[in-house]
């Protein structure tokens, strides 16, 4: 369960991201009712079973078993939930035209969402490894070693987020961030999922990350991902 949508005064569209039928949009019919059978099976982060019907313009919802009811241990915490929030809204995003990829990414969120749930690590550690690997399977995967443009071998002192990761002295653009050797090693945990490493960074390498991250995907995606702001950092 991505996100949901009122309509009219007891029905709710409901956006779902399938393992095998990509993004989906359905009608949970009178879910808004106190004597819905459905409740809070169908709201954000929960991950259910759905039996739908063909309506005229969207499916409806007619059966719905919960599979993982990761909702209730993120709502608990607002790092997590805010986290939870743009890893919702970005695989909305990545999703919405991309069918192909729908099998890789749905596991990415699962993991992510589930990750949160148990707090296994830092909330925003959990949603930066999210983001670069969602981006890495929609086929924008970054480097943080080699030199993304030529593939001179690095480390390199500069990151471009519209050349593809760190950039060597050779191919820096104007206005190249000037990370941290510490920043370029966390980031690079968070991608390949050494979490080892990636939870001994410092605090001063994760809010640069962050940034770095965030420049990445709004530059990918072509749009801000606006549950970003609201996520606390360290």
């Amino acid at each position: 369960m991505l996100r949901t949508y009122k309509l009219g005064e007891a029905d709710r569209i409901i956006v779902l991201l399938t393992r095998e039928h990509g993004q989906v949009r359905a009608v949970a019919k009178g879910v808004r009712r106190t004597s819905s059978k459905f409740g809070a099976r169908l709201e954000p982060f929960m991950t259910v079973d759905l039996q739908l019907v063909a309506g005229r313009t969207l499916d409806v919802v007619t059966q719905a078993q919960t599979r993982g009811a990761y909702g209730h241990g993120i709502a608990a915490d607002y790092s997590r939930y805010t986290a939870a929030a743009a890893i919702a809204e970005t695989a909305e995003k990545l999703t919405d035209a991309d069918g192909e990829s729908a099998g890789a990414q749905y596991g990415l969120v699962i993991g992510a969402l589930s990750a949160l749930s148990r707090g296994l690590h830092p909330a925003e550690l959990i949603l930066d490894s999210y983001l670069l690997r969602a981006l890495s399977t929609a086929g924008w995967a970054p480097s943080f070693t080699d030199c993304a443009r030529c593939g001179a071998p690095g480390p390199h002192t500069a990151f471009s987020a519209a050349l593809g990761g760190a950039v060597c002295a050779s191919c820096r653009p104007p206005g190249a961030a000037s990370p941290s050797a510490e920043t370029m090693v966390l980031l690079g945990a968070l991608l390949s999922g050494d979490w080892p490493a990636a939870d001994a960074a410092v605090d001063s390498a994760r809010r640069e990350g962050a940034g770095l991250v965030a420049a990445y995907v709004q530059w990918h995606l072509e749009r801000a991902v606006k549950s970003l702001k609201h996520v606390e950092r360290v």
